[in-house]
């Protein structure tokens, strides 16, 4: 257990994932994997079962119609003596298209439709260990939220022991890491906010970091008023739950590199004195979801033993319209000095992001990447599954390629030249929203730019869509909140460190 006094009201369930040199001798299921060939279904052969063993499973799919395309599930009896009540066939599409998302897509859906069955043996990671490692955990998430019910039995996650061989363990382990720490991400993001507020959060990042050997830093409302956090302070002041800032800090001794992090963290959005519409309110409990991922990120980090350096900079604050709330018109100071005029309370996320910025570059890292649930227009732009990135040119575009390479699609997008001059304020040295409605996502990373130190290499990632998932469950991505972009941003503290 973390060694915070707070912890969240309920946690998401999940598979647990084992690995195994060979298989049990008894289980209640084999999971195998199957392809659609050009004439039909194909069975690959699996240590699980036997020459004979397999040719009955194939013709017993078959007079099912098993057609092996992509994340097609279907059960049939397990021939005798094959140490399991059923198989499992797993179709994965094309063996010419198969590659690691495609195999994390579909072990996702395997173990999303296997609640219930028990224990189940597979051999996935013959196709890539850390893709069905990631897909199995990822995709058997479910988040039931707070119940007076326990699980019934068929709701809950299996157990999967992977077979193979023992040389691929550290890549296990690696892909078990990361991926329970996107369960981390997912389980705040979908905590409600009277539960999950700037102070019980801050005490719970905290036990969890210490838990992970992390060093912790945490501002209060009179610390942050001392020392100049006037953007955490000025959309913090209208929630009687008073703001705080989290610093976490990860100093392996051989570190070459020094990575900031930053991320938004505001524990509900009601839009303050420019008030939302309420019809869908309910989901701006998502609004930290960047202070999540990074939290859940430089945690990972840590458990992976990364030899760089690493620094949180979570501002988190509740965002209301109370009596002392920010008015639109209002100028105030941000850490550091720079001035901004308050235009839009709604665009509250740059103001707390602004001061962590500010306060991250202090420290003079490499590298900085911030992720935010920023603005409507990345959906707009890119749509609900695909987050926008914006930066330093190369630093973007490597990690918006990075990304897609894990599977959590990204797009490198430009900062606007007319946008330097559209952020300029009568009343101040900038202002926080632009006029015209065009760029908006592009005019938030210009606002955020400013506040970068000199010559560090940085990238803004915009996750207003892809953070959150309000359609249906698909392939390794649950219902509500999704993670993203933990994986990115680890894959990325890989590179940097091994450079």
């Amino acid at each position: 257990m973390a060694s915070s006094t707070f912890e969240l009201p309920a946690r998401g369930s999940f598979p647990t994932v084992e690995l195994a040199k060979k298989a049990p001798k008894q289980a209640d299921a084999l999971l195998i994997a199957t392809f659609a060939g050009e004439e039909g279904l194909e069975v690959p052969g699996t240590s699980l079962l036997g020459s004979s063993a397999l040719r009955s499973t194939y013709e017993a799919l078959a007079a099912v119609g098993a057609t092996g395309k992509a994340g097609e599930i279907v059960k049939v009896p397990a021939p005798q003596k094959a140490g399991a009540a059923q198989v499992i066939a797993l179709g994965l599409g094309d063996v010419e298209a198969l590659d690691d998302e495609a195999l994390r897509r579909a072990a996702g859906s395997a173990a999303r439709g296997t609640a219930g069955v028990g224990t189940i043996v597979t051999t996935l990671a013959d196709f890539g260990v850390t893709a069905a490692v990631e897909g199995l955990i990822l995709g058997g998430y479910a988040y039931r939220g707070i119940r007076s019910t326990e699980l019934t039995d068929k709701e809950q996650p299996a157990s999967f022991i992977v077979v193979a061989d023992k040389s691929v363990s550290e890549e296990f382990e690696a892909a078990r890491t990361v991926a329970e720490s996107v369960l981390l991400a997912r389980d705040l993001v979908n905590a409600p906010a009277n539960e999950l507020y700037p102070e019980s959060y801050a005490d719970f990042l905290s036990g969890q970091a210490k838990e992970a050997g992390l060093d912790v830093e945490v501002l209060d409302e009179k610390q942050l008023e001392k020392q100049g956090f006037g953007g955490i302070l000025a959309v913090g002041k209208g929630s009687a739950r008073p703001p705080r800032l989290v610093r976490l800090s990860w100093k392996p001794k051989k570190a070459k590199k020094h990575v900031a992090l930053v991320g938004k963290g505001i524990t509900f959005d009601t839009g303050g004195i420019s008030l939302k519409p309420g019809n869908g309110m309910w989901d701006m409990i998502s609004d930290m979801g960047g202070s999540a991922a990074m939290a859940a990120t430089i945690i990972a980090a840590a458990k992976l033993k990364l030899p760089v350096q690493i620094t949180a900079t979570l501002p988190l604050a509740e965002n209301m319209p109370g009596s002392g709330a920010t008015r639109p018109g209002d100028v105030i100071t941000h850490y550091g000095g720079l001035t901004s005029e308050v235009l839009n309370t709604d665009a509250e996320g740059r103001l707390v992001l602004s001061d962590a910025i500010a306060r991250a570059s202090e420290d003079k890292p490499d590298y900085l990447i911030e992720t935010a649930t920023l603005t409507g227009a990345q959906i707009v732009a890119l749509g609900s599954r695909t987050s926008g990135i914006m930066g330093s040119e190369v630093f973007r575009d490597r990690l918006a390629e990075i990304g897609r390479e894990v599977g959590e699609n990204a797009w490198a997008m430009p900062l606007l030249e007319e946008h330097d001059e559209e952020i300029k304020s009568q009343a101040a040295d900038i202002r926080n929203i632009n006029a015209k409605r065009e760029g908006g996502m592009e005019f938030a990373g210009t606002y955020l730019k400013q506040f970068v130190g000199e010559g560090i290499e940085w990238a803004h990632i915009d996750i207003a869509g892809p953070s959150w998932n309000g359609s249906a469950p698909r392939g390794y991505t649950p219902k509500r909140a999704t993670g993203v972009p933990v994986r990115t941003v680890v894959a990325a503290l890989r590179e940097i460190a091994e450079a």
